[in-house]
């Protein structure tokens, strides 16, 4: 009896989170047009060096 109280409340459980899962979330509201492919893709130094090469760094 017991087990099958508790298997009957997991059940249950499962079933109501899958069912709020599925509502409609509301979506925010841009009040312009967000900016897409304006990143400066190797406008950075990071990476330009040669293979095998370290930058030359002052030594104190």
């Amino acid at each position: 009896m017991m087990k099958t109280l508790i298997i009957a409340g997991a059940t249950l459980a499962l079933v109501t989170a899958a069912g709020a899962a599925d509502l409609p979330q509301r979506q925010p509201v841009y009040k312009e047009a967000p900016v897409v492919g304006k990143m400066p893709i190797g406008k950075s130094p990071i990476g330009k060096t040669p293979v095998g090469k370290t930058p030359v760094a002052a030594r104190y």
